[in-house]
């Protein structure tokens, strides 16, 4: 979860949300004016915001809702998985933000030292990786992270579903789930394996969210992962399963009570905000991480304290590099 355009099928999601945003743009928190520190009409050029499928549509709906404010920036979004998203990040030039469902790895942090990077780490929101099943799948609700990793580890993993569980049916598994650039695959692997990119290999793989979804509401055995505002998107179409029993939801990953919760991240290249649009492009995304945009897309909001300890952080940052 490289290089690949924006989807079409979020299109009508962005343009509700972006449309929601507006109408409700005076509730408290919900200010599209929030962030505004220059003359946004005086604001030209064109950049890249990269990486994580899961991150993609945050990045989407503000990028949208900011070029709405500012007609002569153009700001292209590329799915690419947090790992191809980073690649992207320290190429200078050509990603100057990049989104991520993981924290940066010690290899990567390297690279961009190598490559003359300074970045700086924001969080942008609370998430949750759903494992979904085909709504036909009536045998199964709940399962434990031990029963998920006996499903997906890489040893000897079972080729039918009552190889796991004899109350389960006698049916060979279809499993689907993001690459090994992604990271969710790392946060899943890492959390329920025990070990960061220990999967069975012998699943379908893909880095767009939607193709698992499709894939899981269409074939009866199938089981596969992803972000949570895919499955809360696409509830009538695939089934949640809850771990320990607790669902994956916005309030469970805003608390931490669902096994699977994560923060999810954007990664500033500090150089480039030199450039004014790229500055007022990050303002204006951290300045609405607290606000219900974030939960209408599906995702549990930043606390304002946090939102607003970054936005000071950023103007430092703005600042140094200008």
């Amino acid at each position: 979860m490289k290089g690949r355009k924006i989807v079409a099928v979020f299109a009508a999601l962005f343009l509700a949300v972006s449309f929601a945003a507006v109408a409700g743009g005076q509730q408290e928190g919900g200010s599209m004016e929030e962030g505004s520190g220059e003359d946004m009409e005086q604001l030209t050029g064109s950049f890249t915001v990269s990486g994580s499928s899961t991150v993609f549509p945050i990045s989407s709906a503000m990028a949208e809702e900011f070029s709405k404010e500012n007609p002569e920036v153009e700001v292209g979004v590329q799915s690419t998985g947090t790992g191809g998203g980073f690649e992207n990040f320290f190429s200078v030039g050509r990603a100057p933000v990049t989104g991520a469902s993981r924290p940066i790895k010690d290899e990567e942090a390297q690279l961009a030292a190598d490559n003359g990077v300074e970045w700086t780490e924001f969080q942008v929101a609370f998430d949750a990786i759903a494992v979904v099943v085909n709504p036909e799948a009536d045998w199964i609700d709940d399962v434990t992270p031990d029963t998920l990793a006996a499903i997906w580890g890489p040893d000897d993993p079972p080729q039918t579903w009552d190889q796991v569980d004899s109350s389960w049916p006698d049916a060979e598994w279809e499993l689907y789930g993001p690459t090994a650039a992604s990271g969710t695959f790392d946060f899943f692997t890492e959390e329920i394996v025990g070990e960061t990119g220990a999967s069975r290999d012998d699943y379908s793989k893909t880095e767009q969210d939607n193709t698992i979804v499709q894939a899981v509401s269409t074939t009866p055995n199938a089981m596969g992962y992803f972000g949570l505002a895919y499955y809360l998107q696409n509830q009538d179409r695939v089934k949640a399963v809850s771990i320990n029993g607790s669902e994956p939801s916005i309030d469970n990953a805003a608390s931490g009570d669902y096994a699977l919760a994560r923060p999810i991240f954007i990664y500033v290249n500090n150089a480039e905000l030199a450039d004014p649009a790229v500055a007022e492009f990050v303002r204006f995304y951290l300045s609405l991480t607290d606000t219900d945009i974030i939960s209408q897309i599906g995702y549990a909001p930043a606390p304002t304290s946090m939102k607003e300890q970054q936005l000071a952080q950023l103007e430092e940052l703005i600042e140094a590099a200008q």
